[in-house]
């Protein structure tokens, strides 16, 4: 049991540094593009109208946000909200971010069905979420198997909600890059640099499943060993 727990905490603490690794490179690489203006001379906001509306969405409301890399879709207010940095930018990386958030637009109205999956269980990952450390903590405390497990269960929610995420997320990419080429906002050589910016932005999301997943399995050990410590 020592063995294996600390087993599993040695990877999670590995998936953590790939994680902060991976989000260096997302700030990194659209840094880099966020300086090479598109050829297209297009407007991020106006990219992303573009995108939606050549999949038929029109009642999407685009509005500006605050900090950097906030950019994301809301489906309950049916509004793409796009960083100050991003909303009137004319760069690749601009681009790229905008179209992948109408990506989700578009999923949204298409009914693509692992968001509306992901939607549907948030309000589960939300109670779930709140409740599996203290359940856990008060099962190894009261030498109670089941309400550990209990809390065990309740963490493998936000597992699922992360593992559904990430093809989302991917889906989101690919709408994206067709539709900014396909519209004619990026030139075929300059999709490369879009590409780069979303892959590293994908690369979060795989890591956050995986260190959800390595999560999920020390939670399980330790769990199990606190069983069998007590037979």
């Amino acid at each position: 049991m020592p063995y294996s727990y600390n087993f599993y905490y040695i990877l999670l603490l590995l998936a953590m540094v790939l994680g902060f690794v991976a989000q260096s490179k997302v700030k990194s690489t659209y840094s880099k593009f966020s300086k090479v203006a598109s050829r297209s001379g297009v407007m991020a906001q106006e990219a992303a109208r573009i995108v939606m509306e050549s999949q038929g969405v029109y009642d999407v409301r685009i509005q500006p946000i605050s900090g950097s890399l906030t950019d994301n879709y809301n489906p309950k207010s049916k509004t793409l909200n796009l960083s100050q940095s991003v909303y009137n930018s004319t760069s690749i990386a601009a681009l790229g971010v905008a179209a992948h958030e109408a990506g989700h637009a578009i999923q949204h109205a298409k009914s693509y069905g692992p968001l509306m999956t992901r939607n549907a269980i948030v309000p589960v990952v939300n109670l779930t979420s709140k409740l599996s450390m203290p359940l856990l903590l008060i099962g190894l405390f009261l030498n109670s198997y089941n309400l550990a497990l209990i809390g065990v269960v309740a963490y493998a929610f936000a597992v699922a909600f992360q593992l559904i995420t990430l093809p989302v997320e991917l889906n989101a990419s690919h709408r994206a890059l067709d539709a900014l080429v396909g519209n004619g906002l990026l030139a075929q050589d300059e999709e490369s640099g879009a590409k780069k910016v979303l892959k590293a932005a994908a690369s979060t999301y795989a890591v956050a499943a995986l260190t959800a997943i390595l999560q999920l399995l020390r939670l399980l050990a330790l769990v199990s060993g606190n069983s069998r410590r007590k037979r």
